[in-house]
């Protein structure tokens, strides 16, 4: 039995890539590994939590002496890294934050596995999932691929670049086997909602202004969450050590255009008269060191791996919004803070 330690297994793209392990790969003993910071909650996996091959620890990263016993009491035979601060305004108010999780976390997990592994490489694997915000920003016409160079404008997007180059830096340095994932902007259930998705998904149906940088020109790549944690399967199991992908939707929009379409698609939903919910959208004061355009080429991915999306972003938006609206319990207990008052009482703050 493979026994993989799932870091943030808790937030939002690491509970889809926890289910989808869980699920398929019912042979597999998947530990995950969240520190239940404000965007981890285990209420994302309550349908899985009694699953035999699935079990939940609470555990910081962060932590040496921690992450060393873990790792020596569990000896995975692979980690799938997902944990991070991942919030770039959150990273411009507390970078420092961002490099003790992002850089030093990852250097410990990279060190705790080459301890219990010795060398003996054979059938392990050390998975480190990281942002296409590492490349920067583009032009108009140009796209990020697997050589782009790396140029990040942000302490949130310099940190995971340093873990990038860590992890390459283990695998040459040390042999130690790993594969990287690079992706853009994911969106879809348990979203943490001060993300752009759910946040204007929450605000519109409250009739709560929608917040909008600038002018709303900045373009992202859009890519459905079920299918990065596809892609994530693919590379995990496919991929040649040493390698790294990018996984992208092929799916580019204004943020303007993307938040006019959510209001478009809530009126609907709402009952409202069209154009009533565009009347929130507020444009605020732009993000300082804001990356105007992110756009993925994941040719490589498909040409080697045989991935790409399995649905538009119409209708991944469509599914996205209904699932916000059936789970207003979610979003309430998110936005209210309750979760956090529970583990804190669950777990006695350790």
């Amino acid at each position: 039995m493979k026994k993989i330690i799932i870091t943030g297994g808790a937030g939002f793209i690491g509970s889809h890539v926890v289910r989808r392990f869980v699920k398929t790969y019912p042979q597999y003993q998947i530990i995950n590994l969240d520190k239940l910071t404000y965007a981890g909650n285990l209420a994302n996996l309550k349908d899985i939590e009694n699953e035999p091959n699935y079990r939940f620890v609470k555990g910081d990263i962060v932590d040496l002496a921690y992450i060393n016993n873990l790792f020596e009491q569990e000896q995975p035979d692979a980690v799938i890294h997902l944990a991070a601060e991942s919030h770039v305004d959150r990273s411009i108010t507390n970078p420092l934050e961002f490099v003790m999780t992002n850089v030093v976390g990852t250097v410990n997990l990279l060190n705790a596995a080459k301890n219990i592994w010795k060398g003996n490489y054979e059938g392990k694997r050390f998975y480190h999932v990281s942002t296409d915000e590492v490349y920067g920003t583009l032009g108009e016409t140009d796209m990020f691929t697997e050589t782009t160079a790396y140029d990040p404008h942000s302490p949130y997007s310099a940190s995971k670049a340093s873990s990038d180059h860590f992890v390459r830096a283990y695998h040459d340095t040390y042999g130690l086997p790993a594969v990287i994932s690079n992706c853009s902007n994911n969106y879809g259930s348990f979203h943490f909602p001060e993300k752009l998705i759910p946040l204007a998904i929450n605000n519109i149906k409250q009739q709560k202004p929608v917040p909008v940088y600038g002018k709303g020109e900045n373009v992202r790549d859009w890519l459905w969450v079920e299918d990065h944690a596809r892609a994530i399967d693919v590379i995990f199991h496919k991929a040649a050590i040493g390698t790294t992908y990018n996984i992208g939707g092929h799916n580019e929009w204004k943020n303007i255009d993307l938040i006019k379409l959510l209001c478009t698609i809530l009126d609907k939903k709402l009952g409202r008269e069209e154009g009533e919910s565009a009347k929130l959208i507020t444009y605020v004061t732009d993000r300082a060191g804001h990356d105007l355009r992110y756009a993925i080429d994941a040719t490589k991915l498909k040409a080697e791996l045989g991935w790409e999306p399995s649905i538009t972003f119409e209708e991944g938006l469509e599914k996205t919004v209904d699932w916000y609206l059936a789970n207003e319990g979610w979003l309430n207990d998110v936005t209210s803070g309750h979760y956090q008052e529970y583990y804190s009482e669950q777990y006695n703050n350790r």
